[in-house]
């Protein structure tokens, strides 16, 4: 999951334009940008958008639902887990125990659409509240559907009543660089993606590939859109280059020659078991992106 495209569920237009961007994930969204009065459509577009262009669909679908005390998951998940999406985005997540509750709800959908128990996966976006932030250690275990952990700024703002995220230079403020540094922490222990959060000025393409660079140096494995440009700045951004793919299968290699001890010399560089660790996810990240090395 490199890129993540946001898409208008009440929108076929742009549920067409988003399926062609090349996004890893198109995430049809039936919360923020859909309006109230708008919510049953929106169910019906998207399902029958899903189902008729299934086979077309290159990207995984995953359905960003309403939140859990908003009265209308229930509703999201009858109109679109028969159309068997790969995922469920939670917004407002508050715990590991929301995964669970989600999770027990999907069990059930998926026995009475005839689907296999666990195939559809959940990712929630773990602080758009404060409690969310707080809560980010209990993720881990908590179910085996998690596919990864996000976040996100815009409603923790509106939580705690924050006039901004980010400062006058462009840096998020110290609230929402706590939440941005859990979110990765809570994916290393919950042994899952760290998805980093959307960048909203999608006519600021520098500054994006700016924060797509620093996000990849910190540890997130992805980064979500708002808009089908930022897919490509994404994808480069996220894939692992044909250096570090050959760097990183040198060390791989080293150890296992050396019969996997505590450290290997290469070229006069020492490297012990955190290298060979992190070589080994980079290889993994290329692999999943397609590539060897």
């Amino acid at each position: 999951m490199r890129s993540l495209l946001f898409v208008p569920g009440d929108s076929e237009r742009k549920l067409e334009k988003g399926l062609g961007a090349g996004a890893d994930v198109v995430i049809i969204d039936l919360e923020d940008s859909v309006a109230a009065a708008n919510k049953t459509a929106a169910r019906e577009v998207a399902a029958r958008f899903i189902a008729s262009r299934r086979p077309r669909i290159n990207s995984a679908v995953y359905v960003r639902v309403n939140d859990l005390s908003s009265g209308l998951t229930d509703d999201d998940l009858a109109a679109l887990v028969p159309v068997k999406p790969d995922g469920i985005m939670l917004p407002k997540s508050n715990s590991g125990q929301d995964v669970q509750q989600l999770a027990a709800k999907l069990r059930v959908h998926e026995a009475e659409n005839g689907l296999p128990d666990g195939g559809i996966k959940i990712l929630p976006i773990i602080t758009e509240t404060a409690a969310g932030v707080l809560a980010a250690a209990s993720y881990a275990g908590a179910s085996a559907r998690l596919a990864g952990l996000t976040w996100g700024a815009e409603d923790l703002s509106a939580a705690i009543g924050a006039r901004s995220a980010r400062d006058e230079s462009g840096r998020y403020t110290d609230v929402f660089r706590l939440a941005r540094t859990m979110t990765v922490l809570a994916a290393s222990a919950a042994e899952v993606a760290a998805i980093d959060t959307v960048f909203p000025d999608f006519r600021d393409m520098a500054a994006f590939e700016a924060e797509c660079r620093e996000a990849e140096r910190d540890g997130f494995a992805g980064k979500m859109a708002i808009h089908p440009a930022q897919v490509p700045v994404i994808n480069a951004a996220f894939t692992p280059s044909a250096e570090a793919v050959e760097r990183s299968q040198a060390i791989v290699d080293a150890f296992a020659a050396a019969g996997n001890p505590g450290v290997v010399g290469i070229d006069g560089k020492m490297y012990d078991r955190p290298h060979l660790r992190l070589a080994e996810r980079l290889l993994a990240r290329a692999r999943a992106a397609g590539i060897s090395g």
